[in-house]
């Protein structure tokens, strides 16, 4: 009987520790995550049509940005998307139009140019 309980004790600890786990990697936004999120807008991004961003553009970068919620993951997607908008050659003139587009404030411009260390 007391086996069946230690069995049952270290389920319950292993399903915490996983929930637990889970939910602070779901706090922290990867870099290929934040690539994903914005991949619908490369188009756009890229100077090609459309003249506008998409919805599910719009809907990705909100979600993207809700996440990037505390300084060091502000940080580390503005360093991933610094790096990213040089790799696919996106317009500055229009990653500047897609806050305004999209009705979402970032806390840091889609550029191969700003200074990430200082995001706050």
């Amino acid at each position: 009987m007391s086996s069946q309980k230690t069995v049952g004790v270290m389920l319950v600890l292993c399903m915490v520790m996983t929930t637990t786990l889970h939910a602070s990697e779901m706090d922290d936004v990867s870099c290929s995550e934040a690539i994903l999120s914005l991949w619908p807008c490369l188009p756009f991004l890229e100077g090609s049509l459309p003249p506008t961003p998409s919805a599910d553009c719009c809907t990705g970068a909100t979600n993207l940005f809700n996440k990037a919620n505390t300084t060091p993951i502000k940080r580390k997607v503005c360093q991933c998307l610094k790096d990213a908008s040089a790799k696919f050659g996106v317009k500055p003139d229009r990653a500047a139009q897609l806050p305004q587009l999209c009705h979402i404030q970032l806390p840091f411009p889609i550029s191969p140019s700003p200074d990430c260390s200082k995001i706050e």
